[in-house]
């Protein structure tokens, strides 16, 4: 399954794909704590309790680190960030992100 058709299917069953949602699953595959993870990540649990909650919007930079740091997809990671920043700004487009040539 290519990352467009499986980001359908989560979209479908579970409404827009965002940030906090790629957070709750790499967490989760992981099979870490809250605490577990923000230790990983490098950052308090009441830092990734609000990211997860999706009251804190992260910067591009830091859904780049903190994909790495858990060992998951860099472009999912930022193509959920900046589509959370354009959703917060009302701006109806959608993001997709490519590697240089």
């Amino acid at each position: 399954m290519s990352i467009k058709e499986a980001r359908q299917v989560f979209e479908k069953n579970h409404g827009p794909f965002t940030f906090a949602a790629f957070m709750v699953g790499s967490r989760t595959t992981l099979d870490l704590t809250q605490v577990e993870m923000a230790k990983k990540l490098g950052i308090s649990k009441a830092a990734l309790c609000e990211i997860e909650k999706g009251r804190t919007l992260v910067s591009p930079g830091g859904a780049v680190r903190y994909a790495k740091k858990a060992g998951f997809s860099e472009t999912v990671a930022l193509e959920a960030c900046i589509q959370d920043q354009l959703r917060k700004a009302k701006i109806k487009k959608r993001v997709k992100i490519e590697n240089p040539a």
